[in-house]
Formats: structure tokens, C-alpha cells, sequence
């Protein structure tokens, strides 16, 4: 929304001040981003995650509300996941690889007595590190659990092809040389540092709010 002539320019939040430093990511800020919050029931998140997996957002939704339907709307206990059998699953929905992901998450909470506040203490490489362990659950995964849901500062998802994307569009790179592609995204992110997530989220909102031509 425009401001009318009276109105000062709100004063930069701290990442936009450091982050405008790259002259080129500068471009494409265009004013603070909307504030996440912590997320409660994290490990269920991670759960929506694996279930939303190559799916557009819309049939993800549809997925998850059968998914809560189950157990009467209300957020499950990994117990009662792990309770869920396979065939219940799948009638919402979800493939059988993924319905064995799911109980594998839900096994591991038990398991490991994974809480939120065990989550919140650890560090990035930390919580990247511990939930790859489960089988079905990728560092992609983990890295979208810390930026929306446990609100990480300084996550940069490499492998994210949307970002990918963006930042071959705005800095003008050529991926043709894996290795070499990989090694420009990480020299590029690098200066971002200590606020990754905030130049990840700059850029899909521009990459989705932007003309492919």
C-alpha cells in the first residue's frame, strides 16, 4: 500500500541493513518481511513436511485436514500416529513411502523423548544432524523446519530448486558445472551470514512475484 505524503519510511530492520549490502540481493528488498513465530508441536510439523512432500500446496492442505479428521480435529500424540495403521493412512491420501516415514517420525519421538525445548537447544547442524537420522526425513526437510517453524536466522537451503532458481536469475549464474554452481551459491550465501533465512525468503518472494521472461 502506497504511503501518503505524511508518512515517514519506516527505518530498516536489521537484516535489511545488512543484507542491502549485496548490491544485487538490494535490489529485490522491498521492506521488512512478515515476523514468523515459533511453532508449537514441532515434531508434528515435521510430520506435514514429509506429508507434503511434491505436492502443491492446495492437495497438501486437503491431505492434512483428512489427516487431522482422524483424530477428531484435534493435534495427534506421536503415540497415537504410531498407533494409526498403514491402511488408515493411506485412505487419506499419502503413498506408502510416505506413510512408513511417518511412522518412522513417530517412532523416533517415542523412542528419543523428543520435545520441543530439546529442539530449541540445539544448534542448526545440530537438529540438521539429529532428524536425518529418521529414514524419509532430508536435510531439505529439516532446513524448512528450522526457518518457519523453530524461526532460524541463518539457514541457507542449497538444495532448494525454487531458490536455485532465483539466484541463477538474479546473479546471472550458469549451473551447467555442478560443482562449480554449487561452490558460487555457497561463496553468494556466505556474505548473507548471520541472516540466510531472511535472504531465502527475499528471494522466493521474488522468484514467485516475478515474470519468468
Amino acid at each position: 500500500m502506497p504511503r501518503s505524503a505524511g508518512t515517514p519510511e519506516a527505518t530498516p530492520v536489521h537484516y535489511q541493513v545488512h543484507l542491502s549490502r549485496d548490491k544485487k540481493l538490494q535490489k529485490i528488498i522491498d521492506g521488512p518481511l512478515t515476523e514468523l513465530t515459533i511453532r508449537k508441536n514441532i515434531c508434528l510439523k515435521l510430520i506435514g513436511s514429509i506429508m507434503s512432500q511434491q505436492l502443491s500446496t492446495k492437495v497438501a492442505d486437503v491431505i492434512y485436514s483428512r489427516f487431522l479428521d482422524l483424530y477428531g480435529r484435534r493435534e495427534p500424540t506421536a503415540r497415537q500416529i504410531l498407533d494409526t495403521p498403514a491402511i488408515t493412512l493411506r485412505g487419506i491420501g499419502l503413498s506408502n513411502a510416505k506413510v512408513t516415514y511417518v511412522h518412522n517420525v513417530a517412532a523416533f519421538v517415542i523412542a528419543e523423548k523428543l520435545t520441543d525445548s530439546k529442539l530449541k537447544k540445539m544448534g542448526n547442524d545440530e537438529v540438521i544432524a539429529y532428524l536425518t537420522q529418521i529414514k524419509g526425513v532430508g536435510r531439505w526437510t529439516v532446513e524448512m523446519l528450522l526457518m518457519f517453524h523453530l524461526c532460524r536466522d541463518d539457514v541457507f537451503a542449497m538444495d532448494d530448486w525454487g531458490l536455485q532458481q532465483a539466484m541463477i536469475k538474479l546473479y546471472k549464474l550458469d549451473r551447467e558445472d555442478k560443482k562449480a554452481f554449487r561452490d558460487q551459491l555457497r561463496k553468494i550465501s556466505d556474505k548473507w551470514a548471520p541472516y540466510r533465512t531472511h535472504a531465502c525468503r527475499y528471494l522466493w518472494s521474488w522468484k514467485d512475484n516475478t515474470p519468468d521472461k
